[in-house]
């Protein structure tokens, strides 16, 4: 295989389309996001990944699944959370059982905002589905990621 292969140049090619529809997503979304509710989209997502936690088994993520979740390094989500803790959205507590281990929970003023964002959220992610689908190089895409059933 060469630089010049088809296939290596088909699949680059799918890859800038794929970065194209991400990052205009992410624009929209972030755009929404930060006039309407004051968050950005590592915020919005940080606040949805830890809102789906609960008490029973493995309901406690540990900071590397937090971080994997929201696409982040650890330092920059432990940043993140302690941004948001400062804003009085996230709260941390030792772990009951272990206390080396530091959990993170989304407090009352936290799981509202996030209620109150995510109607936004879900608007600006159709909106920015529905222009890409417009475009004959994203659309393929676009049905890909509607056709996706995806556990949340």
């Amino acid at each position: 295989m060469t630089a010049s292969d088809p296939s290596l140049t088909a699949l680059a090619q799918g890859w800038c389309a794929l970065s194209l529809l991400h990052g205009r997503i992410e624009a929209r979304i972030e755009r929404a996001l930060q006039t309407g509710h004051g968050l950005s989209v590592r915020e919005y997502s940080l606040l949805d990944v830890l809102s789906r936690q609960h008490d029973g088994e493995g309901g406690h993520l540990q900071m590397k699944q937090v971080a994997d979740a929201v696409v982040l390094s650890q330092s920059a989500t432990t940043r993140l959370v302690t941004r948001l803790e400062d804003r009085g959205l996230l709260e941390r507590y030792l772990c009951p059982t272990d206390r080396r281990g530091i959990y993170t929970n989304v407090t009352e003023v936290g799981l509202t905002l996030l209620k109150e964002a995510r109607p936004t959220n879900d608007a600006a992610l159709r909106e920015a589905l529905d222009e890409a689908a417009a475009n004959p190089e994203l659309a393929p895409l676009v049905q890909v990621v509607e056709s996706l059933n995806v556990p949340a």
